[in-house]
């Protein structure tokens, strides 16, 4: 990714060569998303009483209650561990999305928080016109 990292570091690069890098990181995105599509992920209300599972995309699949647990939830309390399941599941969903794009940009694209990549560039747009 030579020409994308001149871009993002402002230096000037060969365009066809950063539109032909960006097409094949678009396609490793697309590929990875179809990825965590197909995946399963889980999650639980914190007595362990209602499980949830989603798909990749956070759809509901299932939702699974402990009878045993009922007796000590009434309904207030259940459509709470209920929302609290599929809360738990949808994180491990966005913590599973996050690991997968940390592997898809590596470590030297990951940006700190409140930076922008492409500030050196656009700061030299504004400079130079």
């Amino acid at each position: 990714m030579k020409e994308i990292k001149a871009f993002a570091e402002g230096r000037e690069g060969d365009v066809t060569g950063l539109l032909r890098e960006i097409n094949e990181w678009t396609g490793a995105l697309n590929r990875t998303m179809d990825d965590l599509a197909r995946e399963r992920l889980e999650g639980a209300d914190e007595r362990g009483i209602v499980r949830a599972k989603i798909s990749g995309t956070g759809r509901l699949l299932g939702l699974t209650i402990d009878s045993r647990g009922l007796n000590d939830l009434d309904h207030v309390q259940l459509a709470a561990a209920v929302m609290e399941a599929v809360g738990a599941a949808r994180a491990a969903m966005g913590d599973r999305l996050t690991e997968l794009m940390s592997d898809l940009v590596g470590p030297e694209w990951s940006a700190q928080p409140g930076e922008d990549p492409l500030a050196s560039h656009i700061q030299r747009v504004l400079r130079e016109g």
